[in-house]
């Protein structure tokens, strides 16, 4: 069976049959077939189907059929996948979060350096508007602070004065009584992004050290306990297929492609390759610096020689 979507739900269903090997293909090979027989540029179920069938058989050797997960891979896979789109959702709510709180109580920014959801909403539930926060009392907000396991003395007296020195940007009805409701409306989803994000670790922290090829991963530096089961499930199971580095880079699309026409050469970003797999070996090459020495001084002269930051990581 040839499949140009081999991660909907016919893939899902049929991965694991016995009978059926599955042969993924680009939609966009079978796009650009479609057009050129004919050229009428419409979208027909039939004829693509057909294209799939008559390239499935006439370049077979060219084509690697997708492996069935074995039965310890597939429970982990959901895991990782969803909760790496949970981070996602968390760090676009903390962007459109900030920039209300940017509006309505700047002040908040700086007492709270990292943007947790859980001190942040209960902060600004009981003081949502910008004048609640300077008006209250020491011990409430001291008790709030020490409730999120806040107990440094000179951290809560900072943040106390620096509530009761609050000063208003802007007393416009047009802009903070707006953003006021807007953050309390924005906190609501990020708390339940934020807990989602907790269960998917606490179920995946157990699957993840029965699987035997566990402890490779786990030694990895900079793995942790986030990244060595996404590198798991990354690459774990089907090894085989990458024989090298540089053919897991080119899979995974961080190695750049060389394009060539007439006497010129030049490299670009390989666009095609999967989205989890890549901002995993990126992610986890963003940790190694701290963990790896090797990193520490590969990262600094990559930047000398003139790269971005996300250039030298992948490299």
């Amino acid at each position: 069976m040839c499949l140009a979507l081999p991660k909907g739900p016919i893939g899902s269903a049929r991965r694991h049959a016995d009978c059926l090997g599955l042969f993924p293909v680009k939609p966009l090979t079978v796009a650009r077939d479609r057009d050129a027989f004919p050229p009428r540029r419409a979208q027909d179920a039939p004829t693509a189907a057909a294209l799939q069938g008559a390239l499935l058989l006439t370049h077979r050797d060219q084509r690697t059929p997708l492996p069935p997960q074995s039965p310890a891979r597939r429970p982990r896979t959901p895991l990782v996948a969803p909760r790496r789109r949970l981070v996602g959702d968390q760090v676009r709510g903390t962007h459109r979060f900030t920039r209300a709180l940017k509006h309505s109580f700047p002040q908040v920014l700086q007492w709270f350096p990292e943007k947790d959801p859980a001190i942040f909403g209960d902060v600004l539930r009981r003081w949502s508007p910008r004048t609640a926060a300077p008006r209250a009392r020491r011990s409430p907000l001291a008790g709030c602070f020490r409730a999120h396991h806040v107990r440094s003395a000179d951290v809560i007296d900072t943040r106390l004065h620096a509530s009761k020195r609050a000063m208003a940007r802007t007393t416009d009805d047009g802009v903070i009584p707006p953003h006021g409701l807007l953050v309390p409306a924005l906190v609501a989803p990020l708390r339940v992004t934020w807990q989602a994000m907790a269960d998917c670790d606490t179920a995946m922290a157990p699957r993840a050290q029965e699987h035997p090829a566990f402890p490779l991963f786990d030694a990895v530096p900079g793995a942790g306990a986030v990244f060595a089961p996404r590198l798991l499930v990354a690459v774990g199971a089907q090894r085989e297929r990458c024989t090298s580095a540089d053919a897991l880079q080119k899979y995974a699309g961080m190695a750049p492609v060389t394009a060539r026409r007439g006497k010129q050469a030049w490299g670009h970003w390989r666009r095609q390759g999967p989205t989890c797999l890549r901002q995993t070996c990126v992610a986890w090459a963003a940790q190694s610096p701290r963990h790896a020495f090797w990193a520490q001084v590969s990262y600094p002269q990559q930047r000398d020689q003139g790269k971005a930051p996300q250039a030298a990581v992948r490299a």
